[in-house]
């Protein structure tokens, strides 16, 4: 292995402790001090045992996980494997280790939610981001991504979480506890598609004007950004129009906006959002990506 691999792996075990070391925060922090429904193969676990009390929570957890890591070796590659079972690993250690040191009181329930939410969302978009899961749902949403690719990992989390807190909630009877997970969850698939894809926030405009010519060279030699022409009719004149494609970051939308309206004042200005740009100027595909 090579000084760069071996360096860029360090790295991505660097981001897999700290992000469980966020995981584990939220957890005692937010989740388990005030019975917020956390779901997952825990929340499954729970189930088992309230209709069979013979089989431990811990060793069903083990037990339940271990069909998915062999499907998430099978289709997802070892790395993923090995990352996942020490993600898994150490967060569980780290919240064996933060629950003692501080007396985790309750605090109020939508406080809890929020900053739960948070911690779980940003802690989990980490995880992702390096090929790992912390095993459980984490990792079924991983695997249902290969087939629901157009999907954001946020929102497959949450569909898959939503089950079991609902099945949790329906075993124990605890509406109030199903309904704060409910909130605590949707703001973790919020901040975890905020990580994996809040980033690469784009926005693509389309400009019609009579002065094309001027403003695509503004918008290359100002602003460097690169401009495509669309070839367009117009309905009710039938006049051949020409339209200026131009993909650009979140940031620079009133640059663009100032650029074209001092150009031409006229001009007809569409801005739309784009859910990911990938190319030259903004992020690059790799193989397998979320």
């Amino acid at each position: 292995m090579n000084s760069t691999k071996f360096r860029k792996q360090l790295v991505s075990f660097l981001v897999i402790t700290l992000a469980s070391g966020i995981y584990a925060l939220g957890f005692v922090w937010c989740y388990e001090p005030n019975d917020i429904a956390f779901g997952g193969i825990t929340g499954v676990a729970q189930i088992i045992n309230h209709f069979i009390p013979v089989a431990p929570v811990g060793v069903t957890v083990i037990i339940l996980n271990i069909p998915l890591f062999l499907l998430g070796w099978k289709l997802l590659g070892g790395k993923m494997l090995l990352g996942s079972l020490y993600a898994m690993f150490i967060s569980s250690i780290f919240i064996d280790i933060l629950t003692p040191l501080w007396d985790w009181t309750p605090m109020n329930p939508m406080l809890a939610c929020i900053f739960g939410g948070l911690t779980m969302g940003l802690s989990l978009g980490l995880i992702f981001q390096q090929g790992s899961t912390t095993g459980g749902t984490d990792l079924a949403a991983r695997l249902l991504k290969l087939k629901l690719s157009w999907l954001p990992m946020g929102k497959l989390l949450m569909a898959v979480d939503l089950v079991v807190i609902v099945l949790v909630a329906l075993a124990f009877q605890a509406l109030d506890t199903m309904l704060y997970g409910l909130v605590a969850l949707y703001i973790s698939s919020i901040a975890m598609d905020g990580v994996l894809y809040g980033l690469d926030n784009a926005k693509v405009a389309y400009i019609i004007s009579d002065h094309n010519q001027e403003i695509s060279r503004a918008i290359v030699q100002d602003l460097d950004r690169g401009v495509t022409i669309l070839h367009g009719q117009g309905a009710y004149t039938g006049a051949d129009k020409q339209v200026l494609m131009c993909a650009f970051k979140q940031r620079e939308i009133a640059s663009i906006k100032n650029l074209v309206k001092e150009i031409d004042p006229v001009a007809f200005l569409i801005v739309c959002p784009a859910h990911e740009v990938l190319g030259e100027g903004f992020r690059d595909y790799k193989k397998d990506d979320l």
